[in-house]
């Protein structure tokens, strides 16, 4: 057995919730590493099993309470105070809601005549803004070479 297997269950058999089995129990017995181990996991566990937590302060509850009423009488500082406000919060994201509704519905976020740039002829970039206004145009062609090919090959059978 190897020391990684006893590491996996060493937490079980220190806090007692796993009866040591016969192979481990080997193993630890000839492995000082996991024996020193073992030992200390089961020194922890028997002082967290003392330990007690502290009593709180009797006036803890006044103070706290105390201290709810101050900061609920506080005014908002500062000029997001208003999004505390659900309404206001559920207006403005209906607002950024419809803006973005209505920028993915007209299509572009600008106006055609901004988006186009004047660049160098024969660069890539106006080669591919050419082939983008000439879409259609290509895409008609296309059709015109299919209908060629039919018709020759109704003319050639």
């Amino acid at each position: 057995m190897k020391c990684e297997e006893v590491k996996d269950g060493m937490l079980d058999l220190a806090a007692g919730t796993m009866e040591m089995p016969r192979d481990v129990r080997t193993h630890v017995e000839s492995c000082g590493a996991c024996a020193t181990k073992l030992d200390e996991m089961r020194q922890t566990m028997a002082l967290l099993d003392e330990w007690k937590a502290p009593e709180p302060s009797p006036y803890f509850d006044v103070r706290l309470q105390a201290r709810l009423r101050e900061e609920m009488t506080k005014q908002p500082a500062g000029w997001l105070h208003w999004l505390r406000k659900p309404a206001l919060a559920v207006a403005l994201t209906l607002a950024l809601a419809g803006g973005a509704g209505w920028l993915y519905h007209s299509g572009t976020a600008m106006p055609p005549d901004v988006q186009a740039e004047a660049f160098e002829p024969g660069t890539a970039v106006s080669d591919l803004q050419a082939l983008d206004r000439n879409h259609e145009i290509y895409t008609d062609f296309e059709l015109l070479d299919d209908l060629e090919v039919q018709q020759d090959v109704v003319a050639n059978p």
